[in-house]
């Protein structure tokens, strides 16, 4: 399938999704938010993809925002559309069961912050900027922020950065949490490489049953959540993978996963 907003590159497992309206500072139009439905939609179902990441073009923004021009037209009813569609589709990338990692290389603003969070894994670069500046337009953010911001840094922070508008840097990203790692821009992609490769060479049920646990975590009770978790580790138990791994640690030799 060909997109008109995205590059995507598949390789050693690995697909590389690229964000490319380098002309707009990687903008979200609808266009491009319906084109990040359907790459999630065919990865999803690709035997030859085992993680995701996903980045901006060019070396300036990952995402500057949601693009204002369209922005500008939407009333009380157009805006609660324009909403729940960025939502389900920053929810099936939250949800989604392989691993996706932000590589954020630059701006990460109003939406492109939203679709960052939404994503498990964050490294930026070191001249990334992060932010929700929805109130300097008069609104609030719309595909998730206010949730995913406050759940991953605390209320107090979050409700500060929100209401303020104010960017942080990188390095304030990385010492609240926001980020996991931060590298030289030049670095940025090969370092998610690296971390996606050794994502890769693990056994991938056991991976996407993790990502299961962890997302639930936020959505249940402590109590529900470890009902679930012990559920999903005795999955794993029954899997050819459970005893390919103890075998080869007991034999002292890397294991040979085969995902079943």
């Amino acid at each position: 399938m060909s997109y008109q907003n995205l590059l995507l590159d598949i390789k050693d497992k690995i697909a590389t999704v690229t964000i490319n309206r380098p002309d707009k500072l990687n903008a979200l139009n609808a266009a491009t938010i319906s084109e990040l439905d359907a790459v999630f939609d065919q990865l999803k179902d690709d035997e030859n993809v085992y993680v995701v990441i996903l980045t901006g073009s060019g070396e300036k923004a990952f995402v500057a925002g949601a693009d204002i021009s369209e922005l500008n037209k939407l009333d009380t009813i157009s805006a609660k559309e324009f909403a729940d569609r960025g939502q389900a589709v920053f929810n099936k990338i939250q949800n989604f069961d392989k691993p996706v990692i932000a590589a954020v290389n630059g701006f990460a603003l109003g939406g492109g912050c939203e679709l960052a969070l939404a994503c498990h894994i964050r490294l930026a670069s070191d001249n990334a900027k992060f932010g929700q500046p929805e109130v300097n337009l008069g609104i609030i953010p719309g595909y998730g922020g206010t949730q995913r911001l406050t759940r991953l840094v605390n209320s107090g922070r979050a409700a500060e950065y929100i209401l303020t508008g104010d960017m942080i840097d990188a390095k304030e990203a990385f010492r609240i949490g926001l980020a996991n790692h931060v590298y030289p821009q030049a670095e940025l992609l090969e370092k998610a490489m690296e971390m996606g490769k050794k994502i890769a060479g693990k056994g991938q049920q056991a991976i996407r049953l993790s990502l299961k646990a962890i997302n639930a975590a936020n959505e249940v009770s402590l109590r529900d959540g470890l009902k679930l978790e012990a559920s999903l580790f005795a999955l794993c138990c029954g899997t050819e993978d459970f005893k390919e791994g103890t075998s080869a640690f007991l034999e002292k030799r890397k294991p040979d996963f085969k995902n079943r």
